[in-house]
């Protein structure tokens, strides 16, 4: 059983996720409810759970403020919001778990079984302070970091230190700046959605490009552009049109 805590400031909300939570996932325990930071912050300190559903939006504190206040946060989150804004973009960059309201049931089925994973497998998932972070930044996406899953957990990289994204299969190899080269098991496609804010452009079935770092567009069938690092990508004719388009975009052309 995974000993869990809910923390909502609204009886409904903490009525509704604790008859979910006893529906479809019968491996959580509830050990507390909260309807305050304050309160939370107690029963965590005390009880020490393995699993906390945290609502974004508390009276006086922020859940962020809450777990700022903790020593140390050595369970797993799955944050609860009605907000749907940069804030959600900050969760996505921070590998953090999140649910919308009104909460479905399958992604409450899907993050549980996340949660329960890395609890089993003792990866508790410390991605806090990348999402504290990117909280402070949300207004700036180049400027938030992103955590990509590795074999030993999550490696935490700057959005602006990324070159480009390489598919090699359905894995996805990332050039920086620094000419590391990180792998990890998850496709292109994902992360062309999930970077299309903070200034990235599919070129090519294989490359994905930060604009931040294109200096120059060399003219051809596709073309091709030169990055930042003197790297050459090719640009396919099937995307040139909507690559050009958002340059001029990006740079205000």
């Amino acid at each position: 059983m995974i000993n869990t805590i809910l923390v909502d400031d609204e009886p409904r909300g903490l009525n509704t996720l604790n008859k979910l939570l006893r529906e479809y996932c019968p491996q959580i325990k509830i050990v507390a409810e909260c309807m305050d930071a304050d309160i939370a912050k107690e029963k965590i300190t005390s009880l020490h759970p393995q699993l906390v559903f945290l609502d974004i939006s508390l009276p006086g504190k922020t859940s962020f403020d809450l777990l700022a206040e903790l020593t140390t946060v050595n369970f797993e989150i799955i944050f609860v919001t009605a907000h749907n804004n940069y804030m959600l973009q900050a969760f996505r960059y921070s590998a953090v778990d999140y649910l919308m309201k009104p909460i479905d049931e399958d992604l409450l089925v899907d993050a549980v079984k996340r949660a329960d994973k890395r609890i089993a497998l003792n990866t508790i998932n410390n991605n806090v302070t990348t999402l504290l972070d990117n909280l402070h930044k949300e207004q700036v996406p180049q400027e938030m970091k992103l955590c990509i899953p590795s074999l030993k957990g999550f490696l935490v990289v700057e959005i602006r230190n990324i070159l480009f994204c390489e598919a090699s299969g359905s894995y996805t190899n990332f050039h920086l700046t620094d000419n590391q080269l990180l792998c990890t098991a998850k496709s292109i496609h994902e992360y062309e959605e999930l970077l299309a804010d903070a200034g990235f452009v599919r070129i090519h079935k294989s490359y994905l490009v930060n604009l931040r770092h294109v200096k120059e567009y060399v003219r051809g069938e596709g073309g091709s552009v030169i990055l930042s690092n003197g790297k050459e990508v090719e640009v396919s004719r099937r995307k040139k049109d909507s690559f050009i388009s958002r340059m001029k975009e990006y740079y205000k052309y």
